[in-house]
This record gives C-alpha cells, sequence and structure tokens, in this order.
C-alpha cells in the first residue's frame, strides 16, 4: 500500500510516519521546503505551495489513500488575518488534493482527513456521538464545518471519505501537553473558570493507531478520536501536577480575564465537549491508553 500525507513533518504527522512505515506501508509526502525533500525506498518528498495553487503531480502515482492533516495551528492569537490563515489552510490545501484527482489519472480509493471535536457545541452535560446533528456555531465550529465540506468533496470523485474529529492530543514531545506542563512545573497552574468543562483526550499514539486502523480496514465517515474516559479539566491539570510532583493549588481563573489576554482564542480553554469513542471501538479499535494517568506518566514521567 501507498499513502500520500499532507502535514507529514507535524507532531502528528510525524508519529503517523513511522508507524505506516514500520507496518510496510509506502509514504509519500507533501512539503513546502525543498530542505525537507528525501528520496527513499518506502519515503519520498514532493514539493506543494496550496496558497499558489501548485503541486507536484508526481505525488498521487500509485497512490492508494490520501491522509490530510495539513492545518495551520489553532495555538496562536486569533487575529482577522490568522483565522483567514486557520480557515485557508485547511480548505484550499483540500481543494487542490481534489483537483489534481480530477484532472490527473490515479489510483486513489479513499481520503481521510483531519477533523476536530470542534465542531460539537460547549456543554457539560451532553454526550456527543458521530450522529450528533448539532454544530458549534463560534469561529471553530465554522472551521471544522468548512474543513470536512471540503473532504466530502472527493465523494463526488468516487473516492470513500473518512474524517477523524480529533480530541486534546496528549504528547510529551510537544502540542497542548507542552503548554499546560509549563507553568505546572512552577507550581503556576490553575483551571479556567470553575474547571469542571470536560476534556476529551487521546494519547498521541493511539490517535495515529486510529489513523492507520481506519486506513487499513477503509472506513468511511465521521469517527471521534478521543480515549473512552474524558475527564474534568481541573482533573487534568491536578493529575498533570501529581505526575510532576507538583503542588497545585490555585483557584480557577476567571473567563474575561483570558479574553482580554487571548481574545476570541480564549473559548478553546472554556470549552466543554463530553465526545464519545464507542464507534471506532464497535470497529474493533483497542485503545492502548484507557486511562489518563497512565498517558500522563507516558509522556511526562
Amino acid at each position: 500500500m501507498k499513502v500520500l500525507i499532507t502535514g507529514a513533518t507535524g507532531l502528528v504527522g510525524s508519529e503517523l510516519v513511522s508507524l505506516l512505515l514500520k507496518n510496510g506501508i509506502h509514504v509519500h509526502y507533501l512539503t513546502t521546503s525543498e530542505n525537507k525533500i528525501q528520496h527513499e525506498t518506502q519515503y519520498r518528498g514532493f514539493l506543494w505551495h496550496p496558497e499558489q495553487g501548485h503541486i507536484d503531480v508526481h505525488c498521487i502515482e500509485g497512490v492508494d489513500a490520501i491522509i490530510h492533516l495539513a492545518g495551520a495551528s489553532i495555538s496562536k492569537r486569533w487575529t482577522d488575518n490568522y483565522k483567514e490563515e486557520i480557515v485557508e489552510s485547511r480548505v484550499v490545501s483540500a481543494n487542490l488534493l481534489y483537483t489534481l484527482l480530477k484532472n490527473n489519472p490515479h489510483t486513489v480509493k479513499h481520503f481521510i482527513s483531519a477533523s476536530a471535536i470542534g465542531i460539537y457545541p460547549h456543554s457539560v452535560e451532553k454526550i456527543y456521538s458521530e450522529d450528533s446533528p448539532e454544530t458549534d456555531r463560534s469561529f471553530l465550529g465554522q472551521v471544522v464545518t468548512k474543513w470536512e465540506q471540503a473532504a466530502d468533496h472527493f465523494l463526488q470523485l468516487g473516492i470513500s471519505v473518512a474524517k477523524i474529529r480529533t480530541g486534546l492530543v496528549l504528547s510529551g514531545k510537544g502540542g497542548v501537553l507542552k503548554e499546560l506542563t509549563r507553568p505546572i512545573k512552577f507550581g503556576l497552574s490553575a483551571a479556567f473558570g470553575n474547571g469542571q468543562q470536560t476534556q476529551s483526550w487521546i494519547h498521541l499514539r493511539d490517535l495515529v493507531g486510529i489513523y492507520h486502523f481506519v486506513l487499513t480496514h477503509h472506513l468511511e465517515g465521521v469517527y471521534n478520536a478521543v480515549a473512552p474516559y474524558p475527564v474534568a479539566q481541573e482533573q487534568l491539570l491536578k493529575q498533570i501536577a501529581n505526575t510532576l510532583n507538583v503542588p497545585y493549588f490555585l483557584p480557577g481563573i476567571p473567563r474575561f480575564i483570558m479574553q482580554a489576554v487571548l481574545g476570541d482564542m480564549h473559548e478553546l480553554l472554556y470549552s466543554s465537549q463530553n465526545v464519545s469513542a464507542k464507534k471506532i471501538i464497535g470497529e474493533g479499535y483497542q485503545f492502548r491508553y484507557l486511562s489518563l494517568e497512565k498517558a500522563l506518566r507516558q509522556e511526562l514521567g
């Protein structure tokens, strides 16, 4: 099997590439940097510049599936210009891939797109499954909606589409866990608000495991990529502090303070989504990290 991956050098992409190569799957990847291009038997790079509409057509030669992970980080202040970049980095790049397949002979049968649980509205009571009809009206909810709509375009080409709605990814290599850990190391962490908002998390290895599972089982449709046991935000932060063997005692930070500091991006800190993993479990995926304590000790211990 041969797979084309976008975002292959990011936190999730690099871990996924490693897993695919270990399982004998050949990888083509797209990059905007000539310095990152490699030409090996199982691992080959190709140039693309989505904002300019440029892509090396050779990237799809012999490819069976595309895994689309590319997208600007949402962990930067959301200025008007950066909001536009967050959307376009996902949608424009997906549209370029669609145009490439539409206008050229190819063997692609499966398109797997990253997505996010941010599509579900804030709620401290409701449990969201893939069939939940509600869509969050916030900026992030709009981003995910457009992201998934871009993925669905590939259905018009007779290609199967899967969308992986990802929760809070835990990895000691970077991402949100690294940001949460910094102040906690100095005993300066606090929950946001009352800390009761639900955090649907997933260990990085389980996330890439789900991508591999969806790929090899040729699954279609929406799948939540979250561990089966979500936790309250305060519980998450206390467990990080406990893993690092530091005290946790500060009161919660009022919403208006973080809104003044971060602008619209503060929504990420106060949003609550209790998301179900039953569908992917029902397909046969077995989680390696069911316990938050085990996941944190693996990454921080």
